[in-house]
This record gives structure tokens, sequence and C-alpha cells, in this order.
């Protein structure tokens, strides 16, 4: 099976553009019909945070929009960039938040199982896990300890090296959600959004992820003093395969390429066995 991760749509109101720049609803467009373009089909789509710029009403009316086309079941999760209610109002008919509090909740998507979590802070660019998010962690992870999970949630618990994000990653509950990860061997990935680069780390005993944007990415620059800015490198999305009872991650890009070309060896090619195939 399949699971896709896109994060960090950042969607504007009638099409303005993020920070003057950035064609975020037009990229966001690109990466639902990069989406609907993959064979096989995901079994089911994640969204880690950020799905709007400044958490507007009209900007959640087109994000709404935008997931409606995707025929298989989406799950997301706020991030600084949300509001808490505008969102819950958004997915209330999907079926699977909370009527009140924190937006935690959990779901399956065929042998896997789905552990999202809350880490928004209003008003602030950081975030934190509250005492009763952890609390809902714990009793989830022990409600099914023998079946693979993921658990997902917007900013990442561990240090990028890129200064201005690492001021705004997840502070309150990190040591706490790396302990609870590492006695549920059933977590199989932490993946986190936020960053805007895809980041890789080992934590409590396994990997988390930290997805790319669908939009713009933040510049790699790994000064501790770097400035907050970003860059217009190419949008990608991730890709959980489920391969027997272990995950394999692949990172796609959302615009096609030229291709594919199959590789065929030259006749000269040193080597070449005469009964190769041509």
């Amino acid at each position: 099976m399949l699971i896709a991760q896109i994060s960090d749509l950042h969607i504007r109101p009638g099409g303005q553009l993020a920070y003057g720049i950035s064609e975020t609803n037009l990229l966001a467009e690109h990466a639902i019909h990069a989406l609907l373009r993959l064979n096989p089909a995901p079994d089911c789509v994640l969204v880690t945070g950020d799905l709007t710029d400044c958490g507007r009403d009209d900007e959640y009316e087109i994000v709404s929009g935008l997931l409606s086309r995707l025929p298989m079941p989406v799950y997301a999760i706020p991030g600084n960039h949300d509001r808490r209610e505008p969102f819950r109002r958004t997915f209330r008919a999907a079926g699977y938040l909370p009527s009140a509090g924190p937006l935690n909740y959990a779901v399956r998507c065929g042998p896997v199982r789905i552990v999202a979590l809350d880490s928004l802070v209003q008003g602030e660019s950081h975030g934190a896990l509250l005492p009763e998010t952890l609390a809902f962690l714990e009793r989830a992870l022990a409600e099914a300890p023998e079946a693979p999970t993921l658990v997902m949630l917007h900013h990442p618990p561990f240090e990028t090296g890129i200064g201005h994000m690492d001021r705004a990653r997840l502070f309150d509950g990190a040591e706490e959600l790396e302990r609870l990860v590492r006695r549920n061997p059933q977590v199989q990935r932490v993946l986190c959004g936020h960053v805007h680069r895809s980041i890789q780390q080992l934590f409590g005993g396994t990997l988390c992820q930290i997805a790319p944007s669908v939009g713009h990415q933040v510049a790699l620059d790994l000064h501790a003093d770097a400035p907050s800015c970003f860059i217009l490198e190419p949008p990608e999305l991730l890709l959980h395969r489920l391969a027997g009872n272990r995950i394999v991650t692949h990172t796609a890009k959302i615009d096609r390429a030229p291709g594919p070309f199959p590789f065929i060896l030259p006749d000269d090619y040193p080597g070449r066995r005469p009964d190769a195939v041509p």
C-alpha cells in the first residue's frame, strides 16, 4: 500500500502571492495533479500543516476545494500558519477531528495506523505538545501495539542546523515524544512539515522525516545566524510504501520531467555480452 505526504501549501486568498513572490495556490494545484497522476494511486494522503498562510476562512475554502478533488481519504493536521477553529470547521465533515480541544486523532489506512498530533501554539511560530496531547499519544499507541504506525505533527522535534527554523521547532513535549516513540517500536516514522525541506534524523529509535513543501522551499543555509528566507526550488512530496511490515519512503518531484527513457547499452559498451538485451 502507498501513503502520500504533502506539506506547507500556504494557500492565499484569491490567488495572492505568498510573500509577494511565491505562487502557492498554483503550486498547490500542481501538487493535486501530481497526486492524481500517481500510478499506483495512494491509499490516502497526509497533509502535515500550514495548509493556509494566514488561517483565513477564504483560504480554507480554497484548501477544501483543492483537496476535495482527491478520490482517496485525506488526513490533515494544523501548522503554525493555520488557526484551530477554522481548521476544525473545514474538516468537520471528514469525521476524524474531535469536536473540541487539540486536533489530535488516530485513524487506519489499511494495515497502517496514523496518529496525528496538534502542535499548534496559537499566534506563535514554534510548536508544543500539550500534556493532554502526549496522554492521547500514549493511549493511542497502547491500543494497537502490533500495527505499523505513522505519527504525524507539524513541528519537527529536532534541530536541523537551519538556525531560524530551529528557533521555531517543537519545544515543549519533544523529549516526552521521543520517549514514547522509543517505547513503541511499532512507530515506523515520525512525519513533520514546517521546514520546507526534505530532512531526516533518527529519533526515538525510528526515522523522523520532514517533508519538503509543495510550494517554496526554505533556503539551505546551515549558518546559525542564517537569514530567514526561501528559495523557489522544485516542489516535492513524500511517498511512504508499506512493503511487508516495513515502510520505505520515496521523495517525488511534483512537476513532470522528460522521460522515462529505457536504459540501452551501446554496441561498443565494454564487457557487453553478445546475448545482452539490446
